[in-house]
């Protein structure tokens, strides 16, 4: 089991780096080859809630896509997306998960303000999660720089 979390976390973030220099083809096939292993962890052990944040992100990143890419994921084969089990998943992880519960808090905080379109009570429970990390971590300035107000528009 612990092979197969290993292996779909591994082909996560080498489908994140395929997408971030344009090869989508490639990072389909490896989102694919995680999704595959992070289910197959859960088969064989159901208490892996860390494994649960791979997925959780596959779901999110589909639910949000462009029309057109959620109909060529659709057509081969990657499945539609569901934002709301992705969001169950991300606080899932980020209050029970062991290995991955920091990146999962900081994950699920970056998607409550992208779900939030203002409404205030998303936006300030992302908060409350950076701002714990921040006094966890105070040296970090990726907190730092989300916890500071927006500027304000003439």
């Amino acid at each position: 089991m612990a092979a197969l979390f290993w292996l779909g976390t591994a082909l996560g973030y080498r489908a994140r780096q395929a997408e971030l220099h344009g090869h989508l083809w490639r990072a389909a096939s490896d989102a694919r080859g995680m999704r595959r292993a992070l289910e197959r962890a859960l088969a064989m052990d159901s208490s892996c809630v860390d494994c649960l944040l791979g997925l959780a992100i596959y779901e999110y990143a589909l639910a949000r896509a462009g029309a057109l890419a959620r109909l060529v994921a659709r057509i081969i084969g990657l499945g539609g997306g569901d934002a709301e089990v992705a969001l169950a998943r991300l606080r899932r992880v980020s209050e029970e998960g062991t290995l991955a519960r920091y990146e999962a808090r900081w994950l699920y905080a970056n998607a409550l303000v992208r779900e939030s379109r203002g409404d205030a009570t998303l936006r300030e429970e992302a908060l409350q999660l950076v701002g714990a990390l921040a006094s966890e971590f105070p040296d970090n300035p990726v907190f730092a720089r989300f916890l500071q107000p927006a500027p304000s528009e003439p």
